[in-house]
């Protein structure tokens, strides 16, 4: 499965907000079933952020986000997402598409 988070943050406060981001994203690295993770800017819209990441299953990104270091580090940061849904299934896991 994967996770898509998005984030609007002023183009002059985007330095501290990717320290932060990276800090968070190295600390869900080290928790069980993580995958993978990118970061990326719109093209579009250079105010807008996403964290991507991949995970095994839902179960370990939602225990991913329980540890204390998560809930210091990851957390505060995941709550200035845009709100809206984030976990998705991934469908090329069910049939091929075209």
């Amino acid at each position: 499965m994967f996770v898509v988070i998005r984030f609007r943050v002023d183009e002059t406060a985007q330095p501290e907000f990717l320290g932060r981001l990276e800090t968070a994203v190295e600390v869900l690295s080290r928790q069980k079933g993580f995958v993978a993770a990118r970061t990326g800017r719109n093209a579009d819209d250079p105010e807008l952020l996403a964290l991507s990441m991949e995970w095994e299953n839902i179960g370990s990104y939602r225990r991913a986000l329980s540890p204390y270091e998560v809930k210091l580090a990851a957390v505060p940061l995941l709550s200035q997402a845009i709100d809206e849904p984030t976990a998705y299934d991934d469908l090329s896991e069910f049939a091929p598409l075209r």
